[in-house]
């Protein structure tokens, strides 16, 4: 077998990474509406209800009897390209991400005064991009779907009153396709448009962990600390390489390779504290860490590409790798809550991410910068048993740069200006 690194495609891993999820890099946020309102400030010291599997598995000991908590977040987003260049011609529409939802559910059981089990399915990582037919900067990314769904069953166990840990291993299925298109035009041979089409799919399935400990300090003071461990993938699947019309089969090396990615999702350390002021009142106070300086560069192993027609094979399925060099970010987040009645709780939060790419290495499929992200959410108790939690976020993140060239003389320059819209509808049912 002779492996060869992709040029004209990321990797499925890079695909993921969007500039319009709410947290940094690739990763999703969205598991939990309450939270959502506050800007997921307290996050793993909060406990207030069946979310606290993802958010805290040592908060179910906080939840009396059983309770399910589920619903969908939403993210509308919108990009504006402007001060475009490069040797490629196209457009430069932007709004390359479609309305995206999201969605989750929880379910906790509290069996004793120590011991409560429960499990959870949600997205904690993923994304939707794809670029207008024709885009400029199709060489670096024109479309882009990930997904990975994650179950986790869960286990806690208070030691008192005031300490409980928990903790719940993670199966997690990871599935996406990747486009883009290379321009071939003026290379010896080769008529017309001379793009290549590069397509490629592949999947997965990984285990990993959360963990967590919380800790009642004072009668009005709760303190958390969450772990989401770092998991391990190698995805397998197949590159397609389709040639529009003007260039020769042979001389483009067309047809399917079958294609492998190892690939790790980072771990996170969550820390955050939750205030009563007194019985109206909650503070909020969160702060997380992300290792995203695992993503050095992508390599994509392609099975059987050979030198024919001239040896423009492995140049269009690829001979060199892909750079990103992200870092490590931290997130910070304030948020309070205020109890208008004994059914009505509204929330309000303020979030600042920074975004683990460079100016540099950043591409068309990541074109992402710091964001500031503004909260706000409702929490109504319809009846004893059930709350319905509304919340909506806006993001707006710092202008950002791309400027990109590949070995067959493509390049493109850009400055992204990004935004989005994120709804949350969740429900809680005690029983």
């Amino acid at each position: 077998m002779k492996k060869v690194m992709l040029k004209t495609t990321l990797s499925l891993a890079v695909a993921m990474a969007s500039s319009h999820v709410f947290a940094s890099g690739f990763a999703l946020n969205e598991q939990d509406v309450a939270g959502m309102g506050t800007g997921f400030a307290g996050r793993s010291s909060s406990a207030d209800n069946a979310s606290t599997v993802y958010g805290n598995p040592a908060g179910m000991a906080r939840l009396e009897g059983q309770q399910i908590t589920g619903g969908v977040a939403a993210i509308d987003a919108t990009s504006n390209i402007k001060d475009t260049g490069g040797r490629s011609s196209g457009s430069n529409k932007g709004d390359m991400v479609p309305f995206t939802a999201v969605p989750f559910g929880f379910y906790t059981n509290k069996l004793n005064d120590q011991w409560a089990v429960g499990f959870g399915v949600y997205a904690p990582f993923g994304l939707k991009t794809d670029y207008e037919r024709g885009f400029q900067g199709r060489a670096f990314g024109s479309k882009s779907e990930v997904a990975v769904m994650t179950f986790q069953p869960t286990v806690s166990y208070a030691f008192n009153d005031r300490v409980s840990i928990g903790f719940g291993p993670t199966i997690n299925r990871i599935s996406g396709t990747l486009e883009s298109q290379t321009s071939l035009s003026g290379l010896p041979g080769v008529t017309g448009s001379g793009d290549a089409k590069v397509k490629v799919k592949g999947d997965d399935t990984a285990l990993g962990f959360n963990a967590g400990i919380l800790v009642q300090a004072t009668d009005t003071t709760r303190v958390g600390l969450t772990y989401h461990s770092k998991v391990k993938y190698k995805l397998e699947g197949h590159t397609d390489v389709t040639p529009s019309a003007g260039i020769p089969t042979a001389y483009l090396g067309a047809g399917r390779y079958d294609a492998s990615l190892k690939v790790d999702t980072p771990e996170s350390w969550d820390l955050s504290v939750t205030q009563d002021m007194n019985d109206a009142w909650k503070l909020y106070a969160g702060a997380t860490w992300t290792r995203w300086s695992r993503l050095k560069d992508i390599t994509v192993n392609n099975e059987g590409v050979t030198t024919a027609g001239g040896g423009l094979a492995p140049r269009i399925v690829g001979t060199i790798t892909e750079p990103q060099n992200w870092h490590d970010t931290w997130a910070y987040a304030l948020g309070t809550s205020y109890q208008v009645t004994k059914q009505v709780v509204l929330r309000t939060g303020l979030t600042f991410d920074q975004s683990p790419t460079n100016n540099t290495d950043r591409s068309p499929r990541i074109p992402t910068g710091d964001r500031t992200i503004f909260s706000v959410g409702l929490g109504y108790a319809v009846m004893d048993n059930m709350t319905v939690d509304l919340a909506y976020s806006y993001l707006k993140e710092e202008p950002v740069k791309v400027n990109k060239t590949n070995a067959l003389g493509s390049s493109y320059l850009a400055k992204y200006e990004n935004s989005a819209n994120g709804f949350g509808l969740g429900v809680t049912y005690k029983f």
